[in-house]
């Protein structure tokens, strides 16, 4: 079993790089959100501050490198340079699934990254359903002390499950399970979907659990139905793919439902964020963080310098769209009247 986690996630690498996988038909529905420029904006841009809170802590930006990878030996070098370049500019750096974290040594190196990132807040991440096969709170609790994470987000991947080949499809009766994880564990617990949202209704569930921060992960980035297509050997699977080439519910509408119904709990926005503009709209439709994920890759693949370059141009776009709109910091961009959603 383990093997096959090892050899899928390698697969997933190679076609997130060279594949066609983002779906069709739908976008994150940044284009419909308009920040209204400001002429006259009264303020310095060499002090506009992108400095934050995540859960409780100082963050230096509102920035999340969204979980990717782990568990193969070339997810170790990108999840270095991962962290090496998290750590330099201060963005909060998530895990890939560390499933393969507990039931393989090897590779394990891929999750432990702490000493390349002392700083900064790390998230570890596991598959909710995992708590439907054996999955134990101890499990979870030893994955948190050997990544030294800071918090643990489970992340929701249905659709992904059925096409991946062995999937598990068992969600029954996750909530209690995820209750009980909440009221054991010390560290802050999140939800994450993997690309095909998350609605108000399900979030207003999971906070009512206890949850304290929702990852919306919109569609309009990645579509894991379609790694798992071009991965799946099945005919009738990868036929019945590509009828979900367009599922899901937009980052946009995704991150405006929830947090229409849950107002007390972090909401980060992923899902096909593209520019630091992109960040600007959904801090200013309410997002707490804002996640990159597939972007960042390739530069990952190459050296922690080339993801620090392309971090580095995120934050430039979100400050200059900051001044644009006459905001001097997040909590400013938060509240400004300047963003319209046609």
């Amino acid at each position: 079993m383990s093997d096959h986690i090892n050899k899928r996630k390698a697969e997933h690498i190679t076609l997130c790089l060279t594949d066609q996988v983002t779906g069709e038909g739908i976008t994150s529905g940044m284009e419909k959100v308009r920040l209204i420029h400001n002429a006259l904006p009264e303020i310095d841009f060499n002090k506009i501050s992108l400095a934050t809170s995540f859960l409780g802590r100082d963050s230096v930006t509102p920035f999340l490198i969204s979980s990717m990878t782990g568990g193969s030996e070339e997810a170790t070098k990108i999840n270095q340079n991962l962290a090496i370049a998290a750590e330099e500019q201060g963005w909060v750096l998530a895990l890939g699934s560390t499933r393969a974290l507990i039931e393989k040594e090897d590779y394990r190196e891929s999750f432990l990254v702490r000493k390349y990132a002392p700083n900064i807040p790390i998230i570890a991440n596991l598959g909710a359903v995992q708590l439907n096969y054996g999955f134990s709170i101890d499990q979870c609790q030893q994955i948190i002390d050997m990544t030294e994470a800071n918090a643990l987000v489970l992340h929701l991947n249905t659709i992904q499950e059925v096409i991946q080949t062995n999937g598990d499809t068992n969600f029954e009766k996750l909530l209690p399970k995820i209750e009980q994880l909440v009221e054991t564990l010390t560290v802050p617990i999140g939800v994450k979907e993997v690309g095909w949202g998350i609605d108000g209704e399900s979030a207003q569930q999971l906070r009512n659990v206890g949850i304290q921060f929702i990852d919306v992960a919109g569609a309009g980035g990645t579509s894991w139905s379609q790694v798992e297509k071009l991965r799946s050997a099945d005919p009738i699977r990868k036929q019945a793919a590509e009828a979900f080439v367009d599922w899901g519910i937009s980052t946009v509408e995704s991150l405006v439902t929830v947090k229409e119904m849950v107002s007390d709990a972090s909401v980060f926005a992923s899902g096909g964020m593209k520019t630091g503009v992109d960040a600007a709209k959904a801090i200013a439709l309410g997002a707490d963080f804002v996640g990159f994920a597939r972007s960042l890759l390739k530069d990952a693949t190459t050296s922690a310098e080339a993801v620090i370059q392309m971090m580095k141009t995120r934050e430039l776009e979100l400050q200059m769209a900051m001044f644009g709109v006459g905001a001097a910091t997040i909590d400013e961009l938060k509240q400004t009247n300047r963003v319209e959603l046609r």
